[in-house]
């Protein structure tokens, strides 16, 4: 399944995932978020404190004018204290949680991409490379945001609210009620904005998408591009789609500035106003100047934190958009993990009425049955088309056939554990990936191999010779790609690779089309060491790299329509081998 934008995903369900992914993540912190939100309960309480000590001050000593030097010194005294430590509590709380959001941020960040690592390969066929490091950098990221506003500002806030309300209850409650009519009236302008920008969010969100992946297609290809001289019409392209996301955030944009802090701003104005008007119509005495200044006081801690509450909502909109997308992520179906004990120990594979499309109605390989003996080296051609890395991928449980079986040893596929299925098989692509990274980090590939058997896999795919002459060995970093090496020197570190722990079959899926004819002849000597020691199926199209097989399977439109070795197959008048033999032949 290609990845989507959640544009039409409805904001209430968007709401759910992202929260739901923030709980998920959050698990293990949960003794860090209670005891932190204990600590900011206090720290509002104490925050709350001082307005009535304030008060008090007013109150009983300022307007009756009696001076106790020591009770008014005790007094500011205590609203000092109340306001410094309130300030360190939510210091050190908020500086908790925010440990509590990059951790669980950075275990949300493994498992998408340890997600992706075991997605099936029919999910790679339809997804788009750029939308893929989008999901796991950028969205990401941008639900870490969750994690801060939520955390930081929402909960802090909210508990500031809920303490001052209190207060202002336990002082008049009529006025509280007044002062209460705030918070509805904010909850209604946060409707409307998220009315208002949710859909500019999630076009937004789409767009850096798609510019995402315009950037990593035109990299990729940056050598065809040119040669094409289709810059101006890329330029083009990634301009009208970076045009498209400039307006979805201008129009984002637009709802903050009308509906988050001008309207709140104004609603403040007009709370202080009704506040004084309700005190206008009042007998007032010198007790209530105190009343006055604590609900004035109060008013601020209110309307500053739902105005930081608001605020947030562009961040924690984009926030939501973001964490659906992952979610979304996250629910592509895994293959089954196989955990069989069974281990590959002669190499003998056979299949059996093996069908397969993959899209059933249109099937590739039709019938399949073939036996290929422990030890042999047999080769598969056809012409485009064919089925042959098909069949490569069915061998690798890539795929899973519609019908039919495939055994090896004579234990169906499916009996071997990943672990020890992907150990005891090596595969050699048409197309070699290095890793940015030396020599040897390429062989190992993450194993734990020692030196020695790095230098044994390299020997036996004929390539420790040449990366002796590099200056620094097996340590010599080969640039991204292995941009430092010729093709045929990434094949062969490649070979090494899949030999490196001794496969027991080897795959090699047109390891021979790209590379010169004197490294072919290099990777033949490697092969003809392996035989009859480890199975080799080879994909071929260069034919001279399976002449000396000891079966070639020739693939007809999903079928077996011819097989032999070469002499045999060369000897029938009109075949297909003998035909894509003699082509070739011409070509060279």
């Amino acid at each position: 399944m290609t990845p989507q934008p959640e544009a039409t995903t409805s904001e209430p369900r968007n709401t759910r995932l992202a929260l739901a992914l923030l709980r998920r993540a959050a698990a293990p912190e949960h003794r860090h978020l209670w005891q932190g939100t204990l600590w900011l309960i206090v720290a509002a309480a104490l925050e709350a404190l001082g307005p009535l000590l304030g008060k008090q001050l007013i109150d009983q000593y300022l307007l009756p004018r009696q001076l106790e030097l020591s009770a008014m010194v005790w007094l500011l005294v205590g609203i000092f204290t109340v306001g410094v430590t309130a300030s360190v509590l939510r210091y050190f709380q908020l500086t908790r949680f925010a440990g509590v959001a990059m951790r669980s941020v950075r275990r949300l960040r493994e498992q998408v991409y340890g997600h992706v690592l075991r997605l099936p390969m029919s999910f790679f066929d339809k997804a788009i490379t750029g939308q893929l490091v989008s999901r796991v950098t950028n969205d990401t990221e941008q639900v870490k945001n969750l994690y801060v506003q939520v955390l930081f500002v929402m909960l802090d806030s909210s508990i500031v609210v809920l303490g001052a309300i209190v207060a202002m209850a336990w002082l008049d409650w009529r006025l509280m009620l007044i002062v209460l009519g705030l918070i509805p009236a904010a909850a209604v302008i946060v409707w409307f904005y998220q009315r208002a920008s949710a859909p500019a969010v999630a076009r937004a969100r789409e767009k850096r998408s798609d510019i995402n992946a315009q950037m990593a297609e035109s990299i990729s290809g940056m050598a065809v591009l040119q040669a094409s001289n289709a810059e101006a019409r890329f330029r083009a392209r990634f301009g009208a789609t970076n045009a498209q996301h400039y307006e979805a955030r201008m129009a984002e944009l637009r709802a903050n500035a009308w509906l988050l802090r001008p309207m709140l701003d104004l609603l403040n104005v007009l709370l202080l106003v009704l506040v004084i008007y309700a005190f206008g119509l009042r007998q007032l005495d010198g007790l209530q100047v105190g009343v006055l200044y604590a609900f004035v006081a109060y008013i601020g801690r209110v309307v500053d934190p739902l105005i930081q509450i608001t605020l947030q909502f562009s961040q924690l909109q984009q926030a939501v958009v973001a964490a659906s997308r992952v979610n979304t992520l996250l629910q592509e179906a895994r293959p089954v993990a196989l955990g069989g004990n069974q281990r590959i120990s002669s190499g003998q594979v056979s299949m059996s009425g093996l069908n397969f499309g993959y899209d059933p109605q249109h099937p590739v390989l039709r019938e399949l049955n073939l036996e290929i003996p422990a030890g042999s080296f047999y080769g598969v051609v056809g012409h485009t088309g064919s089925g042959k890395s098909t069949l490569l991928s069915l061998l690798l449980r890539f795929y899973t056939a519609q019908s039919g079986s495939i055994a090896i040893d004579g234990t169906p596929l499916a009996a071997f554990g990943d672990d020890d299925f992907r150990a005891d098989v090596g595969l050699v692509p048409q197309d070699p990936f290095l890793l940015a990274a030396s020599v040897r980090e390429n062989i190992a590939m993450g194993r734990q191999l020692s030196d020695a058997q790095v230098e044994a896999a390299a020997r036996a795919a004929h390539c420790h010779d040449f990366v002796m002459q590099l200056e620094q060995g097996y340590a010599t970093p080969l640039g991204e790609g292995g941009a430092r090496l010729s093709v045929g020197q990434k094949q062969l570190i490649a070979i090494a690779r899949a030999l490196a722990e001794q496969p027991r079959i080897l795959f090699l899926d047109e390891a021979t089309a790209h590379i010169d004819s004197e490294t072919e002849q290099i990777v033949q000597l490697a092969l003809n060491d392996l035989r009859g020691r480890v199975t080799i199926i080879a994909i071929a199209h260069r034919l001279s790299t399976i002449r000396d097989a000891d079966s070639i399977i020739v693939l007809n439109h999903g079928r077996i329509d011819e097989q032999g070795n070469h002499a045999q197959l060369m000897e029938i008048d009109g075949g297909l081998y003998q035909r894509l033999y003699a082509m070739q032949q011409l070509g060279e």
